[in-house]
């Protein structure tokens, strides 16, 4: 089973926390501040740890709000510049949680300075290029949208591509792990209006945001979604044609006509299927199962397919719950075959729990379901 996350933001992070503004500040009142975390740090999970020690430096810094930011921010060090303007930036999409070191910090913000406009818009966009502000962010944008709004138009040029993010990454109204944005749930305009000022960005790291942003719009206005979608993907260079299949990832998986249509996919048609194994039939928790299939296009026209395939994993109930999973793509003349194959790992995973059971797999061609059979996963006993 793999660590959880909260084992890697251990006491520890305290004590170097401590360290760093004690540095700077000597004045800091650092055994209140650790004295404050510390008590019951351990039954909290990730995120509870961060809100918790922004509220341990409530209580050690000065009272004066506008003080205690300057303290905070004398004690960061120099903002890396990108590695790459093509490449997203490791430290924040690897699997490191360094950068979270200043998570207290955007929390601090968020949950003290709303009253302080100018003092936390500095702040964050300073720490955004530390770690991420896009937490801190979105309680201004409940409270303040039209100041904050223009602030992230401003930012929109900005040098700093993990300042750029923040304008993307910050108004996704369905940002995991953050408070939803109703009011953009509601009215995505503003957002859309940010959106299009970043879709050719230089920095991957800013377009995946991009494309993120765009999903979670579609969640709750699929055809804004689409017709968005459409309109960028018009005389697109490759890196924005990598934006609207991101954005549509779901709708592809679905079958969803409209979006299959972008990419010049149509429904499939008198596709058959072949010499289907699944091997071993019999799997332990742990182990990985490999499914193949021939596919034979039985039509009497060249066909685009996009294949993707299915698990349908059991749940503790005895109930199955798919999840979908890319595969290939590829173009058939008339008669052609093709062989797919694949490899499903069944190791444990914290984002998955595997039960015993009968786990069904079908192909997804164009959106259309073809079935292939199934798998027994075994739980051994432990002893």
């Amino acid at each position: 089973m793999a660590e959880p996350l909260k084992n890697q933001y251990g006491p520890e992070i305290a004590h170097r926390i401590a360290d760093m503004i004690s540095a700077t500040y000597p004045s800091f009142r650092r055994q209140i501040f650790l004295d404050y975390v510390l008590t019951d740090y351990d039954s909290l999970e990730l995120m509870p740890r961060g809100w918790h020690m922004a509220d341990g430096l409530f209580h050690a810094l000065p009272d004066n709000y506008a003080e205690a930011i300057d303290i905070l921010l004398a004690s960061l060090p120099t903002a890396k510049p990108a590695v790459s303007q093509t490449s997203p930036t490791q430290d924040r999409e690897g699997g490191s949680l360094a950068p979270f070191l200043f998570m207290p910090h955007t929390f601090f913000v968020a949950r003290y300075g709303l009253a302080d406009f100018e003092t936390s818009m500095r702040a964050q966009y300073e720490l955004t290029q530390r770690f991420t502000a896009e937490f801190s962010i979105r309680p201004f944008l409940q409270q303040q949208p039209e100041a904050t709004l223009k602030r992230l138009q401003n930012w929109v040029n900005d040098p700093s591509e993990h300042v750029r993010r923040l304008v993307s990454e910050g108004t996704r109204p369905r940002l995991p792990w953050a408070s939803r944005l109703p009011a953009f749930q509601r009215d995505p305009a503003p957002v859309l209006a940010l959106l299009e000022q970043l879709k050719d960005d230089d920095s991957l790291y800013v377009r995946r945001s991009v494309a993120n942003n765009l999903n979670d719009i579609g969640k709750d206005h699929p055809l804004i979604l689409l017709s968005t979608a459409e309109n960028w993907f018009r005389n697109a260079s490759v890196e924005r044609k990598w934006i609207v299949r991101h954005a549509l990832r779901n709708q592809l998986k679905e079958g969803q006509p409209r979006a299959l249509a972008i990419f010049g996919f149509k429904s499939a048609s008198n596709i058959g299927t072949g010499d289907i194994n699944i091997q071993p039939g019999n799997v332990n928790v742990g182990e990985r199962v490999k499914f193949s299939a021939t596919l034979t296009n039985n039509s009497g026209q060249r066909q685009m397919l996009l294949i993707d395939f299915k698990v349908h994993f059991v749940k503790a109930n005895g109930a199955a719950r798919a999840k979908v999973f890319k595969l290939t793509q590829t173009s058939l003349d008339s008669n052609q075959s093709v062989t797919v194959s694949k490899h499903i790992s069944l190791a444990p995973m914290t984002t998955r729990k595997l039960y015993a059971g009968k786990h069904q797999i079908e192909l997804l061609i164009n959106g259309q379901p073809y079935p292939l059979g199934a798998f027994n996963l075994n739980i051994p006993a432990t002893t």
